[in-house]
C-alpha cells in the first residue's frame, strides 16, 4: 500500500513539473506576442479600451469574456500551487490577474507599467519586434 501512494505521490509531482515547465515556456512566448500587439497609446487613455468582440454581438463577447477569465482563474491556482511547487509561481499568478477582468485592473496596469524598469523592458521587447515604442504622458 505504501510503494503504491509513493508511486503516486511520484507521479503527480512529475506532472507538476511538466505543467509548469509548459507553463514557463507559454509564458515566455505569450507576453512578448501580447506586448507587440498593444497599441502605442494603450496606456495614454484614462479607461480601459473596448474589447475588439464587442462589436461583434454578445454571444462571441461574453464567451471571449468567459474562457479569458476562467482561463486567468486557472492560471493563479496553478500559480499558487507552484509557490511550494517547482515552477515560475508568481509569473503564472500575474498571467493569471492580467488575463481576468476586475474593477480597478486598468488602473493597476497603468501604475505598474509607469515604473521606468517595466516600461523600459516593455520598450525593449518592441524595438526588437520592429514596433514603436510605447507613448507616455510625458512625451
Amino acid at each position: 500500500m505504501t510503494a503504491s501512494i509513493a508511486l503516486l505521490h511520484d507521479q503527480w509531482v512529475w506532472w507538476m513539473v511538466a505543467v509548469s515547465v509548459v507553463m514557463f515556456l507559454a509564458s515566455l512566448m505569450a507576453i512578448p506576442a501580447i506586448i507587440v500587439r498593444l497599441p502605442v497609446d494603450y496606456f495614454l487613455h484614462s479607461r480601459r479600451h473596448r474589447s475588439r468582440f464587442a462589436p461583434h454581438g454578445p454571444g462571441l463577447y461574453y464567451g471571449w469574456m468567459i474562457l479569458k477569465n476562467f482561463s486567468g482563474i486557472v492560471f493563479v491556482f496553478m500559480g499558487i500551487a507552484m509557490l511550494v511547487l517547482p515552477g515560475q509561481g508568481i509569473l503564472s499568478i500575474l498571467i493569471g490577474l492580467s488575463l481576468m477582468d476586475f474593477p480597478g485592473k486598468y488602473q493597476i496596469e497603468r501604475l505598474i507599467v509607469r515604473q521606468k524598469p517595466v516600461m523600459a523592458s516593455m520598450n525593449w521587447i518592441r524595438r526588437k519586434a520592429g514596433q514603436p515604442e510605447f507613448r507616455s504622458n510625458s512625451r
